[in-house]
């Protein structure tokens, strides 16, 4: 083979490989769903929806997509200064799209709620319910890790993830640095090509982007 030829596939390969490159964020920790600790703690905060709010991010060879989901209600649990269990729920028929607008914005979120996705017609609720919070040490971006059951589709898995957490007497903000949660975990396999041969430039990242940002009163 010809150097220009060598030249000429490795920079196809690189351009390939760049395209496909997952939303930023450090992978969220997966497993198998986990016991919830009934711990109501001596403080209740309500979550405040009108400042909570999910940003996620999606990507495919070509480029991605940004977007949000709205938190609809839910509450956090506090003993002596600390997180001990929660539980909030996010609205799937609020996918929005925020960087295209009309009709191609129109349809990818109607794709995205379709059954190829998320079926919201028949998940038209997710759940996060918290499992456990551990604190974090020296760590600029985050206070704590935040581990909890994840119900997305019809599929529950514990996710653990970093967080900044910061309690007063009469709040609780929650913000996330971006992180990565993998869709195939929850039987989302449209488009992945773990699961289907011959995409080529159709094939949609598995990872998808998320950073999460709570208010509660």
């Amino acid at each position: 083979m010809k150097l220009l030829q060598v030249f000429t596939l490795l920079l196809m390969i690189g351009l390939v490989t760049s395209c496909k490159k997952s939303p930023a964020g450090e992978e969220a920790k997966v497993g198998d769903a986990a016991e919830v600790e009934t711990t109501q703690g001596n403080q209740r905060f309500n979550l405040d929806a009108g400042n909570s709010l999910i940003m996620w991010t999606g990507s495919k060879i070509g480029g991605q997509h940004t977007g949000t989901l709205k938190v609809t209600k839910g509450m956090i649990n506090v003993e002596d200064g600390k997180v001990v269990g929660g539980k909030f729920a996010i609205d799937m028929t609020s996918i929005n799209c925020t960087d295209l607008e009309g009709q191609t914005k129109a349809d990818l979120e109607g794709h995205l709620k379709s059954a190829d996705f998320f079926d919201v017609a028949s998940h038209p609720r997710s759940v996060f319910e918290i499992t456990k919070v551990t604190q974090l040490v020296n760590d600029p971006n985050a206070s704590h890790l935040v581990y909890g059951n994840l119900t997305l589709t019809d599929v529950t898995k514990e996710i653990g993830f970093k967080a900044q957490i910061d309690i007063t007497d009469n709040s609780i903000t929650v913000s996330t640095p971006d992180f990565t949660i993998n869709r195939t975990d929850f039987g989302v396999t449209y488009g992945s090509d773990k699961f289907f041969d011959n995409l080529k430039d159709k094939a949609i990242s598995d990872e998808i982007g998320l950073s999460i940002k709570l208010r509660a009163s």
